[in-house]
């Protein structure tokens, strides 16, 4: 063995040489890589091609939402009397007929804002139902004290795409249109359902005797009383709020206030797998070291602080520099959230509850996120488009502020446990899932 090779061979421990993991990443990997066109495309679709409105492009946003706030409780319920993989896998095939059905569209003549409305709603409500069960059945894969480890790598599977995927999205999207490029996602979400098929899970599915109103209740009250767990929700729902309202803006101001192009949005948004991959890369090393609490609040922070900074920039080439520089910082500050925030939400919830406790937590955060992004595109239609984005990244600095001095959250050093709510040891020694 070379040097070179030695010096990237993966450890003997390394959670990529369990042969279930490395499916599931692959599958992350590729479905993230078809993502990309997707987060180009359609708001592009809508905003060149269709002259969206900043309102409109608010309401697009929302539409993603709104299955969340409806559905979210109940497919708790659901999931935990289900095998879950098959949710997931059959969510990448919607979600593969809900974007391939804009260049139909298209091609028919017929394509609107109101079709594009329909098309978020459809791939909020799949991400509603398989978003939830891909987090139960990671922790059917992996250990849970290993799980920050492998929310990690899951985010670096999506850094990786994010990294090469917008150069190659704008490209295709100059190419194609944006409508046509949305074929390129809908066969890689094809793709990656064939692999997670007959991905060996063990499944612990509740009773489906109870009722259902019961175990639903059930849920709630399992949040409601865990302080961790509803204090995490009510800082990520705010963050959630700035987030998407930054969303709803962010391509309106590059193409409209920079005028970028839709190649010169791809490549700027090259900036943002930067940013994930560099959080994920480090984020498991940094959660060992100053704890998961400190870690998820200074995400807060990374991303108030990319919004204001493109909220200031000028309508120059510093501008133009600091549109992919806002979309690291957000890269960077979002994984630094998440891949802390699932794993203490899922290692201190009992097997039985995991579905009912995802679905619960993601309800919560996502509550504020389509008010977030309505508000979004209303303030920056009647105050301009650097009103919203100074709105986001003041919110979030504050909550960064306030959360940081939370206990309950600034105080969890290491990832607790269920049963006990004891500290239990992080350890990089533990062996692969088998």
């Amino acid at each position: 063995m070379t040097a070179l090779s030695r010096r990237f061979a993966l450890a003997s421990t390394d959670l990529l040489r369990d042969a279930t993991y490395r499916r599931l990443w692959t599958s992350i990997f590729i479905s993230s890589f078809g993502g990309q066109v997707t987060l180009l495309a359609l708001p592009l679709t809508a905003a060149v091609l269709l002259q969206a409105s900043p309102t409109q492009m608010g309401f697009l946003t929302a539409m993603e939402m709104v299955p969340f706030v409806f559905f979210s409780l109940p497919t708790g319920v659901w999931l935990d009397r289900v095998r879950k993989l098959p949710v997931y896998v059959f969510g990448e095939i919607s979600v593969a007929a809900a974007v391939a059905s804009v260049p139909i569209a298209w091609w028919l003549d017929s394509l609107s804002i109101h079709w594009l409305y329909v098309v978020g709603f459809v791939i909020g409500a799949v991400n509603t139902t398989a978003g939830s069960a891909a987090q139960v059945v990671l922790t059917q894969i992996v250990p849970r004290e290993r799980l920050v480890e492998a929310h990690a790598k899951n985010a670096l599977a999506q850094s990786t795409a994010e990294v090469s995927g917008p150069g190659a999205a704008g490209a295709l999207i100059k190419l194609t249109g944006a409508p046509m490029a949305l074929l390129a996602d809908a066969v890689l979400l094809l793709i990656s359902a064939s692999i997670l098929r007959g991905v060996p899970v063990k499944e612990t599915p509740s009773s489906a005797n109870s009722p259902f109103w019961p175990a639903m209740r059930e849920g709630l009250d399992f949040v409601r009383g865990h302080t961790l767990l509803i204090t995490m929700a009510a800082c990520v729902g705010v963050w959630q709020l700035c987030s998407q309202a930054a969303t709803v803006v962010q391509i309106l101001f590059a193409t409209r206030l920079l005028g970028l192009g839709e190649r010169a949005v791809g490549l700027s948004y090259v900036a943002l797998g930067v940013g994930t991959i560099a959080a994920s890369a480090v984020g498991h090393r940094l959660a060992r070291r100053f704890g998961p609490g400190p870690v998820l609040v200074s995400g807060f922070g990374v991303c108030g602080a990319g919004w204001l900074l493109l909220a200031v920039a000028p309508l120059t080439a510093y501008g133009v520099a600091a549109y992919p520089m806002m979309l690291l910082m957000y890269g960077m500050g979002a994984v630094f959230i998440f891949i802390n925030f699932l794993a203490l939400r899922q290692s201190v919830t009992p097997g039985p509850m995991l579905g009912r406790m995802t679905s619960t937590m993601r309800w919560l955060i996502l509550l504020p996120a389509g008010p977030g992004a309505l508000w979004g595109g209303w303030l920056g239609e009647h105050y301009g488009l650097r009103a919203t984005l100074g709105f986001a990244g003041v919110t979030a600095l504050l909550l960064a502020l306030i959360a940081w001095r939370l206990p309950v959250i600034r105080s969890v050093r290491t990832l607790p446990t269920f049963k006990s709510e004891a500290v239990a040891p992080f350890s990089s020694d533990q062996p692969p899932a088998k």
